[in-house]
């Protein structure tokens, strides 16, 4: 008997389910559980202009007075103006510049910033003080500086005439409008990059220099590799930051001489001259490139890195 019981015992042992099944939810259903109403906020909350911009972009209006059902004619008369896809070119051409220079710029300021050095916290305030200044406020400023009357770039700028109007000439308002985003936005990404730095082990660069790596060996194999994440999250943040750039073409160039990016072509027919029908095509539109560009860099460059690994 003793020994039935024993058995009866070590088979309710067995058959007795784990502790954390036994306690209803796990641990990830749980923490589900609980992200629930902010996630379901945040989705009502990032929806529902879109819903809404869906919407309107289905009917015909006269001034802001709604006519009738249009379907889909305000998406085909978006697509077939020529004005739509020269806003598309220059958005991306405004994208792609700014970002790669605010990249080599902003990864220059961190490895700055990274070295122990007399002077290092007030060199830090110096890199980050263009990104605390509102965007506004800085495209007014360079708007004053690029212009010719009182503009002062013509008069410290060498072989340049005097007369020359940046922003009023083809090519040159969107060299200045990246330029004067390249200006505000790299310490933006130089604060990012230096928090991915300040993570990297010293011990490693130590390894290197006893193995007689140079500075840039150190930087090529061991810097970008572990800097990978850093720098993919502060690529992802200023592209499609800057694909829906307005404020910096609208103030300096209002949108001329080829600055006129989405973004501008969308409040020109939203409320400068209002037809929201084919505004929110424009605005729908512009939302599907934008998610595109963010699906397809998440992918090229790595969805754990994003995401999480265990997702």
């Amino acid at each position: 008997m003793a020994v039935d019981t024993e058995e009866t015992a070590s088979a309710g042992q067995e058959s007795e389910p784990p502790k954390s099944q036994s306690r209803g939810m796990s641990e990830r259903t749980l923490a589900r559980a609980f992200m629930a109403p902010s996630v379901t906020a945040m989705v009502l909350v990032a929806g529902f202009p879109i819903i809404w911009a869906v919407f309107l972009s289905l009917w015909a209006y006269q001034g802001r007075e709604r006519t009738g059902f249009a379907g889909l004619g305000n998406y085909v008369e978006a697509a077939t103006d020529p004005r739509f896809w020269d806003s598309v070119l220059a958005t991306f051409v405004f994208t792609v510049g700014s970002v790669f220079f605010e990249f080599i710029i902003g990864m220059v300021f961190a490895l700055i910033m990274n070295r122990a050095f007399f002077g290092r916290g007030v060199t830090r305030a110096a890199i980050l003080i263009p990104w605390v200044i509102p965007t506004v406020i800085s495209a007014q400023m360079w708007f004053f500086m690029f212009n010719i009357t009182p503009g002062f770039i013509n008069s410290v700028v060498p072989f340049v005439p005097a007369d020359f109007n940046w922003l009023g000439t083809d090519y040159w308002a969107m060299f200045a409008v990246i330029f004067a985003d390249v200006w505000k936005t790299a310490p933006f990404v130089a604060l990012l990059l230096l928090a991915g730095l300040q993570t990297i082990p010293g011990d490693l660069y130590e390894a290197g220099r006893v193995d007689g790596a140079t500075a840039w060996q150190q930087f090529r194999n061991i810097t970008l590799p572990l800097l990978r994440p850093a720098i993919l999250v502060a690529l992802l943040f200023r592209t499609v930051d800057a694909l829906r750039i307005y404020d910096l073409p609208a103030v300096m160039t209002n949108g001329a001489f080829g600055t006129e990016t989405l973004s501008v072509l969308v409040q020109q027919f939203v409320v400068q001259t209002p037809d929201p029908g084919l505004g929110s095509a424009f605005s729908t539109l512009t939302f599907a490139i934008v998610l595109a560009v963010g699906i397809v860099f998440i992918a090229a460059l790595g969805r754990d890195l994003v995401i999480g690994a265990e997702e």
